[in-house]
C-alpha cells in the first residue's frame, strides 16, 4: 500500500457513500472524506466534479458538493461538521484518480471537525458492503 492508502475496512460510512476516515493531531480531529468504490462504480463515466473551497464551513449531513456522472449529477454530502482546511484540487481534473484509487489519491476533501456527533450515523465496512449488496 502507498502511504496516502487507506484500508477501506478501517473507515466508516455514510448511507450516501461517502467514507471517512478520523485522525487526531496535536489534539484537533480531522475527518478525510471520499466516495467510496462502489459509488464510483454506480454512477460510471464521470464527467464533472465540483468542490468547495478551503475554509468553507459545511454542517453534518449537509451537500458540500457535487459528481457528474452521464446518468446523473450526485450531491457529496459532509458526515462531520467543521471548517474544510484542504481540497483535493488533483480529482476534478483526473476524475480517473477516482475509479483508480478512491481510498487514496481520490480523497476529496479533509475538515477540521467542530462536531462529530454526525460519525453517530455512519455505517462500518460490514454494514455498508451489506447495504450495497442490496442495493444491487
Amino acid at each position: 500500500m502507498a502511504p496516502n492508502d487507506v484500508n477501506p475496512e478501517e473507515l466508516l460510512y455514510a448511507e450516501t457513500h461517502e467514507w471517512v476516515r478520523m485522525v487526531e493531531e496535536d489534539g484537533q480531529k480531522f475527518a478525510t472524506i471520499g466516495i467510496s468504490a462502489f459509488a464510483v462504480e454506480q454512477l460510471t463515466d464521470l464527467v464533472f466534479m465540483e468542490l468547495p473551497a478551503v475554509g468553507t464551513q459545511v454542517e453534518a449531513q449537509t451537500e458540500f458538493g457535487e459528481v457528474e456522472s452521464v446518468k446523473a449529477v450526485s450531491p457529496l454530502y459532509s458526515p462531520v461538521s467543521g471548517e474544510i482546511v484542504a481540497v483535493n484540487e488533483n480529482v476534478p481534473n483526473d476524475l480517473d484518480l477516482l475509479g483508480h484509487e478512491p481510498y487514496g489519491a481520490g480523497w476529496l476533501i479533509k475538515i477540521k471537525v467542530s462536531d462529530e456527533s454526525g460519525l453517530a450515523k455512519l455505517l462500518d465496512y460490514a454494514a455498508y458492503l451489506k447495504q450495497c449488496a442490496e442495493a444491487g
